[in-house]
């Protein structure tokens, strides 16, 4: 019996398929809406076929079926972000190349800073967020004039970790 039911539908169906064609046509913008909703009116044309008495002709009750179908879709569609292809504005965007340079001398910076001890890593991290000298030698407990020295030699340090 289901055998006979899906031959009979299928049969149906090859014979009216481009009612669905043209309402998918009607509904949609592109092939790939087009395609999502053949099949939900495919699916709901199959759920429904025990339904079908036979009154109208079978043409007229898939229109009936995808037209619904259709229309339901499109409700809940325009309760929803309206989206556009990416294609119709690539033309506007100006493509630039990303430039990692800065973010790949940052963790080549970061990596020299690794291999500091400690009191040189607080000292160039204290330089990096711009304390003044005298901040960072109280931060420190150190004096200001021995706050530059070790500053200089710390930076000395860097330059012979990243450039050997």
């Amino acid at each position: 019996m289901q055998k006979d039911l899906e031959a009979k539908f299928l049969l149906d169906f090859e014979q009216n398929q481009n009612i669905v064609h043209k309402i998918c046509r009607m509904y949609t913008t592109n092939q790939d809406a087009h395609n999502d909703l053949f099949q939900e009116v495919v699916i709901q044309l199959w759920k429904n076929y025990r339904k079908f008495r036979g009154d109208s002709k079978f043409s007229t009750w898939m229109y009936r079926v995808a037209l619904n179908t259709a229309i339901s879709l499109y409700r809940k569609s325009t309760r929803t972000i309206k989206t556009q292809d990416i294609d119709d504005f690539t033309y506007k965007i100006k493509s630039k190349e990303y430039d990692d340079t800065e973010e790949l001398q940052l963790k080549t910076l970061y990596k020299a800073v690794h291999q500091l001890n400690d009191i040189d890593k607080a000292l160039i991290f204290l330089y990096l967020e711009d304390k003044p000298y005298k901040e960072i030698s109280e931060t420190l407990g150190i004096t200001q004039v021995n706050a530059r020295v070790k500053m200089n030699r710390a930076k000395d340090k860097l330059k012979n970790i990243i450039n050997p």
